[in-house]
């Protein structure tokens, strides 16, 4: 009888190490390219929501809030936002109105360095 040894080969190793590693690079850009389109739709969301925190500020009070920071503590906001693209709630750019209506916050953007997938600048949105 002979003694045989059960295994796989190291031919038949490559090949499925080939196979895994082709697959890999089909899949890796689509999930990085999902992953940053996600980022832009909660940065979307993010800025409708404050956008819309500082109009019903000025709907309520006659004024813009002087910072952003007004708009969690006059209950407006749970709490500032985290900007997906930088992580972080203390990147936001506050804009000031027009000259004529006087000072505050009346719109905000994002501070983030970059291009959205539609080529507009993050701090454009």
């Amino acid at each position: 009888m002979v003694n045989r040894r059960t295994g796989f080969t190291l031919i038949e190793l490559l090949v499925v190490m080939a196979v895994i590693a082709t697959l890999l690079t089909l899949a890796i850009p689509r999930y990085f390219a999902s992953v940053d389109r996600s980022k832009e739709a909660v940065l979307r969301e993010n800025l409708n929501t404050m956008r819309d925190a500082i109009d019903k500020f000025h709907a309520d009070t006659g004024n813009y809030p002087p910072t952003l920071q007004d708009l969690v503590t006059k209950r407006y906001l749970r709490s500032l936002p985290v900007d997906p693209v930088t992580e972080s709630p203390l990147t936001w750019l506050a804009l000031p109105p027009p000259a004529a209506t006087g000072g505050g916050v009346y719109d905000v953007r994002s501070g983030a360095e970059g291009n959205a997938q539609d080529g507009r600048k993050y701090s454009e949105l």
